[in-house]
């Protein structure tokens, strides 16, 4: 494992629980807005655009988009997929079902190859690598469930968007954990 710096790593940990929070606030309000259409359609649109926002974010303050190819690249799969999710909303829930399918799959095995990356600097990752996985297995379903009989919701959408909050919650309490056994070791 490279070493880093206490900067990099508080980054890191605060980046994760970041994202873990806006994952829970957005389940909450999918929940609460659930039967909303025009909430609903607001919170289906803004999931992959936060996507963006925050790999891009956490690609410049991890030495810039050419250092992250990975990231840079999702920040452009996230974008394409927001405006997929406007261009689906009018053809319906099933379309934007398998937009998000599609979306999770491709963010999915860029996040697994992120996490592969970071594991040499940062160490901890296996979890973001099992969320990448998980992410990309996540999207098969979506997609598998957007082709079916069963009109699908945004409640479709949130058990996705809670693994991925578990996740980045576990990463970033393994951080946390990893650094104090480091400064009491």
């Amino acid at each position: 494992m490279q070493s880093q710096s206490p900067t990099q790593s508080n980054w890191l940990r605060s980046y994760y629980f970041v994202r873990a929070t806006f994952s829970i606030a957005w389940i909450a309000a999918a929940i609460l807005f659930s039967a909303q259409p025009g909430p609903a359609t607001f919170l289906l649109v803004i999931y992959p655009l936060w996507d963006a926002l925050a790999n891009l974010v956490d690609a410049r303050t991890n030495g810039g988009l050419k250092v992250n190819p990975s990231q840079s690249l999702n920040v452009v799969v996230s974008m394409i997929t927001t405006l997929a999710v406007i261009v689906a909303v009018s053809n319906g829930t099933y379309a934007v079902l398998a937009v998000f399918g599609v979306w999770a799959i491709l963010s999915g095995l860029l996040q697994l190859y992120t996490g592969v990356r970071r594991w040499r600097a940062y160490g901890a990752q296996w979890v973001m690598i099992l969320s990448g996985a998980q992410s990309a297995l996540a999207g098969g379903f979506m997609i598998s469930r957007s082709l079916g009989t069963a009109a699908p919701t945004i409640l479709d959408v949130v058990p996705y968007v809670g693994f991925g909050a578990f996740y980045f919650l576990l990463s970033a309490i393994w951080l946390v954990v990893a650094a104090y056994r480091r400064k009491y070791a």
